[in-house]
């Protein structure tokens, strides 16, 4: 067996508690302590000594999660310093990294190794144990979210006690922590599968709702991703299609590359946002100008240079998964909501699709599912538009992406999870002191 191993030894941080914000500026953490451990032992000490100080424990990673999953006024576990690639396992076809080590550095390590994950979500700033606790996933036909790509994990539990997890050890815990909404324990590593680095074709085109939503079928089944985002108060859209290739490596110029990315994706865009949420009554105007900005454009390049892209305006996000099958009655209704309603909806509507997989609380647990991604830009108004949309989702068997703003609760979501009974008897088991509970975990899980 051929084992690469990198990292260095690291001195352990400590510093007195400072207030925690998330990414989008919507959450806040008070803690009593907060702690920077830069080994498995010294989680496990942190955890131990939070219990016997009575203590409740969390772990943030990035903050990219909207909701209040990893808030605490108790003891906060930053991931600083529990960072780096343990090793990379050619024959079995595994990198195993710390829990916070963030997304951007496993794809640059794993591409200059020769290496890539099968699929990755839209942005790479979060580290490995927040993106897949809170069920992260990008768009696939066959390959699904980045949890579904876990082969192993380490799970420090309330007690301080360190479990390994797989399909063949500890394989009840192993179906539930992949994406554990921090319930269960501390991650302190994890194993991905991984694959020989390949290349992906991107092709983006302007198509009309009517016209992407009757091919919605056909550019599904035979494209390896495919995504597209409408843009309310107007008929446009944006199509994403990629695929494997034999190549040959055709990547974006820099300066097409800057101009899309960076000057209309970004800067270009955050200024639009910004009029819109200071006259509501130009948004409409905005988002017509806004969705005829990209044009069409091809480009062949590693999988994490096609999947991911920089992400810097900050916005709100609801997002639900619903039955592959119901997603265009779903779609419809919701832009008929918005046609017919007062509401000034600046962003665009992102639509993606994943396969079913066998993770307990995955979003697509058992079926075949589709997502749609409702924003506003941070400090627009949006809990009509998100209470509007949700009440579409829920009407479809819709499941909430867990790091994504929604009202559901815990007897409220046991009806669209058939294994929910299945997690919470394991969260039972392994933290009955709920030591890793917040208000989130109480309302999305019970108590």
């Amino acid at each position: 067996m051929e084992t690469t191993h990198y990292g260095a030894p690291r001195d352990t941080a400590t510093r007195k508690a400072a207030v925690w914000h998330n990414w989008a500026g919507n959450v806040t953490a008070r803690p009593v302590r907060d702690a920077m451990p830069a080994s498995v032992d010294e989680l496990r000490a942190v955890v131990r000594q939070a219990a016997e100080d009575g203590l409740a424990v969390k772990a943030v990673g990035s903050g990219h999660s909207f909701t209040a999953a990893a808030a605490t006024d108790g003891v906060l576990i930053r991931p600083d310093l529990l960072t780096g690639i343990r090793a990379i396992d050619r024959q079995a076809g595994t990198v195993t990294v710390e829990a916070g080590t963030r997304l951007k550095t496993v794809n640059a390590t794993l591409a200059r190794e020769g290496l890539s994950l099968t699929n990755m979500g839209d942005i790479m700033e979060q580290t490995v144990s927040g993106a897949t606790s809170t069920g992260t996933h990008g768009t696939g036909r066959t390959s699904g979210a980045i949890a579904a790509q876990i082969r192993g994990l380490e799970l420090v539990t309330a007690d301080g006690s360190l479990l390994r997890c797989s399909d063949t050890e500890n394989p009840d815990v192993f179906a539930a922590a992949r994406i554990g909404l921090g319930a269960l324990g501390v991650v302190s590593a994890l194993t991905f599968a991984v694959e020989p680095l390949f290349l992906l074709a991107a092709r983006e085109e302007p198509m009309t709702f009517d016209e992407v939503t009757a091919a919605f079928d056909e550019l599904h089944a035979t494209n390896d991703h495919f995504e597209f985002y409408w843009f309310p108060h107007t008929d446009n859209c944006t199509t994403l299609r990629n695929n494997r290739t034999a190549g040959p490596h055709a990547p974006l110029g820099r300066i097409r590359e800057w101009f899309d990315d960076e000057f209309l994706s970004n800067g270009v865009f955050q200024a639009l946002s910004s009029l819109g949420r200071t006259v509501p009554a130009a948004v409409p105007t905005i988002a017509r100008v806004a969705s005829r900005g990209l044009s069409a454009r091809t480009y062949t390049d590693i999988p994490y240079k096609v999947f991911t892209s920089p992400r810097r305006v900050r916005m709100i996000e609801m997002e639900y998964a619903v039955p592959r099958a119901a997603v265009l009655d779903t779609l419809r209704e919701l832009k008929s909501m918005v046609e017919r309603s007062d509401l000034r909806v600046g962003f665009p509507v992102e639509v993606r699709t994943t396969p079913a997989d066998d993770i307990t609380l995955s979003t697509a647990s058992g079926r075949d599912s589709a997502y749609i991604a409702v924003h506003v830009y941070r400090g627009a108004p949006y809990q009509q538009y998100f209470a509007r949309a949700e009440r579409i989702f829920v009407a479809h068997e819709g499941r909430p992406h867990w790091g994504k703003l929604h009202t559901r609760d815990a007897g409220q979501l046991a009806d669209v999870y058939p294994r929910f009974g299945e997690f919470t008897a394991l969260r039972d088991r392994l933290d009955p002191d709920r030591r890793f509970s917040n208000p989130y975990l109480r309302r999305v899980l019970g108590d």
